[in-house]
């Protein structure tokens, strides 16, 4: 991706100085005519279908959109789905667990432009991102119309949806009802499209606007041919914020400009999401090459009791210093095996990368920062121990060093609008003032923002190879799947839900991803629906996936958490068809 990177940061710089010489004209059935550089943005928030209209043409294109500035969304405002129609596929398919097999190009077929060269093959996420539409053709799938229609009408969602022939680029639908649709996107598949479609501004139609919009819009681009102006095309994109808001934006020209017109009056818009820190955890085992003597409170020479702590505090060292940390209960005092003082601390993703952007730089350079979150971030998803569901790491110069306090707003704004984004593809390193081959330079980072690099630009400096994308997509590589394993859970997993229905704490999760694990033991991340082991080849290779799925099975009942419970009923499962009680 880097390696296009300053040729389609040219691109954009372009766009956004192109007058756009083309006639809004009807854009949009149903809207009033548009003066030809007015584009249209919309969202659906706290109830409320929300849209801006403003003028790319206008010499204060450097001023962002305004809340109050909006107006009610017009039920007349129409758009046609374009290529918005393949996300609600993916959704359907990740919600049925329904297989995929790739698509393979055979050649001589314009729409395999956007697929593959003639003998190769695209899956299922890259198919989304470059928009397959080849790959989503419900009568390749084999789709069932009825269970289309149910599956959507038990969503609640627009009549229109739930008819499997009306999934095509030309349909018109009322941008109101679009919104409404995505909204009625159940959270799974949600979240899959819209971890994946976070690469459709770093590395899809969108590529190069990932400096301005971050990683807060997700969203499926759409470009369609203009009815009021031959030769001419509409375009723009459909999906998600980084909350969950629904959100579409349509315009005169195809999508990658349209994205990257837009991109100064949103991107401002888009900095007051708050971006949940939810969907993944980390585990920071503190002061890690220092042992600790004492933990005291703010004043007096009480000591501290253990478990959560709440305040100031003073930690004394048995090489003689002192450090004072605070806490809001995200620190808790325990004891080692040996009895010994320590200090660990549970935090959100975003929230673990603002205190290490905070400690191992700071935010003067927002650019800066920001390139220096999505490192922190590949660094601790890269080398992070598994451990229940969270990432483990030290705090300690030889990893991360992690701030003892709350973040400031800058460092976690900086986390925030780089949420879930890491280099793949590379290992990630990088030092204070020494740069090296697959290392950054902290001070030559904040150099080069002040020079005006934009944070991925930034990046491409150390890491040109390396892929930007988020860390919870399938595009990141980190899932590699283990040969057949998949498919014999799939056939195994309902004969389990049979022998333990009724089991105390016993709930049928969704058919997990089954990937192999690269270091360390077979292990259940519930937060992903993962399951890693090594292989499926002996009876103790599938007690090891049987043991990992029924942690996924009880994840909700204290009976997940007891080792001696799980490993007994996966040997059980295995090797008897007596039923679990």
């Amino acid at each position: 991706m880097f390696s296009a990177l300053r040729h389609s940061r040219d691109r954009l710089a372009a766009t956004l100085r192109v007058v756009l010489a083309v006639g809004a004209g009807c854009v949009f059935s149903g809207a009033a005519a548009s003066s030809e550089h007015m584009l249209h943005f919309a969202w659906l928030r706290d109830g409320q279908s929300q849209l801006w209209q403003f003028n790319t043409a206008a010499t204060t294109t450097a001023d962002g959109l305004a809340p109050q500035s909006a107006r009610p969304l017009p039920a007349t405002l129409e758009t046609p789905l374009g290529s918005v129609w393949k996300l609600f596929v993916y959704g359907y398919l990740v919600e049925r667990n329904i297989a995929t097999p790739d698509y393979t190009c055979s050649g001589g077929d314009p729409e395999e432009v956007y697929c593959c060269m003639k003998g190769g093959h695209v899956d299922r996420e890259h198919a989304l991102v470059q928009s397959c539409g080849r790959f989503f053709e419900p009568a390749r799938l084999q789709l069932d119309p009825a269970d289309w229609r149910k599956y959507w009408t038990a969503a609640h969602a627009p009549v229109w949806l739930r008819d499997l022939h009306a999934m095509t680029p030309t349909r018109r639908v009322p941008v109101a009802d679009l919104l409404a649709a995505l909204q009625s996107m159940p959270a799974r598949p949600r979240e899959a499209a819209a971890s994946t479609l976070v690469s459709v501004l770093t590395s899809g139609r969108g590529e190069g606007t990932v400096s301005l919009y971050g990683s807060v819009l997700r969203a499926k681009t759409w470009t369609m041919p203009d009815p009021a102006r031959p030769g001419a095309s509409i375009g723009g994109a459909a999906g998600w914020l980084a909350d969950g808001t629904p959100v579409w934006l349509g315009g005169p020209g195809g999508s990658a400009r349209v994205l990257a017109a837009a991109a100064p009056r949103i991107a401002p818009l888009l900095t007051q999401v708050t971006v949940p820190d939810d969907n993944a955890c980390v585990l920071v085992d503190f002061f890690s090459r220092y042992p600790i003597r004492q933990v005291l409170g703010d004043k007096g020479s009480a000591a501290v009791p253990d478990g959560p702590l709440r305040g100031d505090f003073r930690i004394g060292f048995v090489n003689g210093n002192w450090a004072r940390v605070e806490s809001r209960g995200e620190l808790r005092l325990d004891r080692d095996a040996a009895g010994a003082p320590q200090v660990e601390g549970r935090f959100g993703m975003n929230d673990y990368v603002a205190r290490v952007v905070e400690r191992e730089g700071d935010t003067s350079q927002p650019e800066a920062a920001k390139a220096l979150a999505v490192a922190a971030r590949s660094y601790v998803v890269q080398h992070g121990n598994h451990d229940h569901g969270c990432f483990r790491i030290d705090d300690s110069s030889s990893t991360q060093r992690v701030l003892p306090r709350a973040p400031t707003a800058a460092a976690r704004r900086a986390a925030d609008q780089t949420d879930a984004l890491v280099l793949t593809g590379v290992p990630v390193q990088y030092h204070h003032d020494k740069a090296a081959p697959g290392q950054m330079s902290w001070l030559a980072a904040k150099a080069s923002a002040q020079a005006g690099l934009t944070f991925d630009a930034i990046l491409s400096r150390t890491w040109p190879q390396a892929t930007l994308t988020s860390f919870e997509s399938p595009l990141s590589g980190d899932c590699i799947q283990v040969t057949g394993a998949e498919q014999w859970l799939q056939h195994n997993a309902p004969l389990w839900a049979r022998r333990m229905d009724g089991a105390a704490g016993y709930e049928t999760p969704d058919l997990p991803a089954v990937c192999a694990v690269r270091e360390g033991r077979p292990y259940a991340d519930a937060q992903r629906n993962r399951v890693y082991v090594y292989r499926l080849q002996t009876e103790e290779d599938r007690i090891a996936l049987a043991h990992e799925y029924i942690h996924l099975a009880f994840q909700h009942h204290p009976r997940g958490l007891d080792e001696e419970f799980v490993e007994r009923t996966a040997r059980t499962l295995i090797r008897t068809d007596n039923p679990i009680q």
